[in-house]
Formats: C-alpha cells, sequence, structure tokens
C-alpha cells in the first residue's frame, strides 16, 4: 500500500477511535427507551441513557417537564428508593456528561414518587467523574413520619461536577454529600424547601446544601451557590470529617418560608461541630473549613455560625445583614464536653451590618482578627441591593450570581 494511503488509512482509524470514544445520546420527556438515543429518536430516561453512554460520552437533555413516577425508581436499598441511579463512572479527562440543551431547561417533577416507609433520593449519585449541568428537580416527597430526610441530589461519588442546578418546592435537602473526594458543587439554587411531614412538620432536617464527607474525603468545593427559604440552614456541614471549602456562595432567610412561617434553626451557614453529647465521632485531626466571599441577609439565626467546632475555621471576606447573629464563633472541647467562645479562627476582612447581635462568642486572644468591620453602617444604596427578591433575581447565562451594589469591597 503507497504510504500516503496508508496514512490516510491511520489518520480514519483514529477519528473513528475519537468519535467513538465521544458519542452524543439524547433524552426528552417524549423520548422512547426503545428508541436509539440519537437527536432525532431519543431516549425517555436519564437511568436508560446512563446504560447506553461510555466514558467521554455527553447525554443531552432536552427541555420540559418529566414526570417521575414510583415504577421508575432504579433502586429500592434499605431504607432508600434511589429514583434516578447514576452509579456508571467516566474516567479522568473523560467524564459522562447529562446536560441541558443549550436555552433549553429539563425539570424533574418527583411529586408523584411516594414509595411507603422509604427516603427518596431523586438523584443518587455513586458513579466517579460524572458531571449533571443545568437540571431542576421538584417536587421530592417525604412518606416517613418519624426521624428522616429525603434528597434531591446525593454524592456519593469522587470527582463529579454539579454546575447550575436547581433544586425547590420540595420536601428533601437539595444537594447532599455524605462521600467522595474532589467534587465541585457550582452555581446551584436551592430554594422553598420543606418538610411538612415527618417530626410533627417542624422542617428541622430540610438544608439547602449539606456536605458530611468521611475520613479521606478531601477536596470538596462549594463555589457560587445559593440557599434561601429552606426550613432549616442553607448550608451545613455538621460531622465532617475533612475540611471543606465556600466560596462566594450566598444564603438568605433559611429557617423560614416564602409565606413568612419560621420553622427549623435557621442558620445561613453552619460550618463545622460534631455534636454536644457525651460520644461523638470526631477525627484525629479536626478539619479547617474555609469559608471566603460569602453572603448571609436576614437568616432566623446566625448568617455564619461555628456550630461548636472543636477547632478554628477560616473566615475570610464574608459579609452577614440583618441576621438575628450575624457571626458566632462558638467552638467546644471535646475533652471537657462544654462550649467555649471561638477559639484558633482566622476572622479577616469581615463585614457585619444590622443584626441583632453582630458578634458572639469570640475569644479574641486566641483568634487572628485583621480588617473586620463588625456593625459597619450601609447605606441604602447597599441595603436595597440584599433585599431578597434582588438576591434571588435570575442567574447570567454562564450561571453568574446577579451583581449586588456592596460588590466586592468587603474582600
Amino acid at each position: 500500500m503507497p504510504f500516503l494511503a496508508k496514512l490516510l488509512k491511520h489518520c480514519v482509524i483514529l477519528l473513528s477511535a475519537g468519535a467513538a470514544g465521544a458519542a452524543e445520546w439524547h433524552v426528552a420527556p417524549d423520548g422512547d427507551d426503545a428508541a436509539g438515543g440519537s437527536r432525532i429518536r431519543p431516549f425517555a430516561t436519564i437511568q436508560r441513557a446512563q446504560r447506553a453512554a461510555s466514558a467521554g460520552d455527553t447525554v443531552f437533555i432536552r427541555g420540559g417537564t418529566y414526570h417521575m413516577t414510583d415504577g421508575m425508581i432504579a433502586e429500592r436499598k434499605r431504607i432508600w428508593a434511589h429514583v434516578i441511579h447514576l452509579d456508571k463512572s467516566g474516567a479522568s479527562g473523560r467524564p459522562i456528561r447529562y446536560q441541558a440543551v443549550e436555552g433549553e431547561r429539563p425539570v424533574f417533577d418527583f411529586s408523584a414518587v411516594k414509595p411507603k416507609g422509604l427516603r427518596v433520593h431523586a438523584f443518587q449519585v455513586s458513579g466517579s467523574h460524572i458531571e449533571l449541568v443545568g437540571i431542576a428537580v421538584t417536587g421530592v416527597q417525604v412518606t416517613l413520619t418519624g426521624h428522616t430526610q429525603s434528597i434531591c441530589f446525593s454524592n456519593t461519588g469522587s470527582h463529579n461536577r454539579y454546575e447550575r442546578l436547581s433544586m425547590h418546592d420540595g420536601m428533601g435537602i437539595g444537594f447532599y454529600l455524605s462521600r467522595g473526594s474532589d467534587n465541585l458543587v457550582l452555581n446551584c439554587d436551592a430554594w422553598n424547601n420543606y418538610d411538612p411531614v415527618s417530626e410533627g412538620g417542624k422542617g428541622g432536617n430540610v438544608d439547602g446544601f449539606g456536605c458530611h464527607p468521611g475520613r479521606g474525603d478531601t477536596g470538596n468545593v462549594f463555589r457560587g451557590c445559593r440557599a434561601w427559604w429552606n426550613s432549616d440552614d442553607g448550608f451545613d456541614c455538621i460531622s465532617a470529617s475533612e475540611a471543606i471549602r465556600f466560596e462566594d456562595c450566598r444564603a438568605f432567610q433559611n429557617g423560614r418560608l416564602e409565606d413568612g412561617r419560621r420553622l427549623g434553626d435557621g442558620n445561613g451557614f453552619k460550618i463545622g461541630g460534631f455534636g454536644i453529647g457525651p460520644r461523638y465521632n470526631a477525627p484525629r485531626v479536626i478539619p479547617r473549613h474555609v469559608v471566603t466571599g460569602c453572603l448571609a441577609v436576614e437568616n432566623k439565626a446566625s448568617g455564619f455560625y461555628a456550630n461548636h467546632h472543636p477547632g478554628g475555621i477560616d473566615w475570610i471576606g464574608n459579609l452577614a445583614f440583618g441576621n438575628s447573629t450575624n457571626f458566632n464563633f462558638l467552638c467546644r472541647d471535646l475533652s471537657a464536653h462544654r462550649d467555649l467562645p471561638g477559639f484558633g479562627h482566622v476572622i479577616r476582612n469581615n463585614t457585619s451590618a444590622g443584626g441583632r447581635a453582630e458578634v458572639r462568642n469570640l475569644d479574641e486572644a486566641r483568634c487572628e482578627l485583621s480588617g473586620n468591620r463588625f456593625g459597619e453602617t450601609l447605606s441604602t444604596r447597599e441595603r436595597r441591593s440584599l433585599e431578597p427578591q434582588r438576591l434571588a433575581a435570575a442567574r447570567g447565562n454562564d450561571g453568574a450570581l446577579p451583581d449586588i451594589a456592596f460588590g466586592r469591597k468587603h474582600r
């Protein structure tokens, strides 16, 4: 065979291999799981698309409403019902990507999923190297009356990316991580979630975002996320055995609902802690979480709360306005089983304004403080930019948060 012909054949083989390694699949509300998954003949479910997809593939999800039912539950395991279960992993540099079609919004409605005696996990992601982009989840239900929780997106895998997701108007936690390393939650929103069914409807177990990694589960980051009108806390990382990073996130009016009812704990950012009972499961090395560039406004309890953490946290360039307590640095001595004013914290370039209490539970002599402005007075323009309707305004097409007049001068 002439050299040029051999070279051309080799290029064709390489191109074919590349195409085979990066296939596209399609899902639509009017699709059919017996179809081929093409743009013209899409699948009906993400579960079917997962069976077809391989590392490096993209599953495009058309806009519209996907009405989920009990018959679509992928797995019933012990006390859980995993409705959509993503357990097939991609690979490093070749994730499996589940992405909304550009300019469209797929909404997965779980209001009809009510498995008796089971906790509902709308999306259970146990695989790794998976990306979920541009999906909305609504109507997640709770059917148990005792202590329980349902979840919109539950992560136990590693190297996953959750981007521009919306979790709203349901009874479940928005996003919940219990295992896994190096996961990024980017520009996601959780709002108006409340469980009126369990524990007398007190709403004390429905956070916007929960992150509770086990030992060795490092490198988890929340960036540009918002939580509001969740009946418990906006962001909660109690019992986290490894450090978590929160960047440019916003929590406002948590612990209350859109209709004004006041319910659960209502902290904006509940960072750290391992409980206050005589028995606890704290790791040998206490994790040092980082909260930077975040915003807490008009939450029922504390804007930023150290939650009895038995060590220091880095609080850098945050703004708290109008919370019951803007910054609560409470720590705990685990060996003595007693709470202490905050120690070991790095508190730098933070601003506090308009709280019933600006700062509580702080031992300044045992912390590193610089550049903070506690008890600041904001201008009328700045205060207006922190109104809930402005903070909850639509994001940019790229997922960027709406601007506020206060800007980044608090950094």
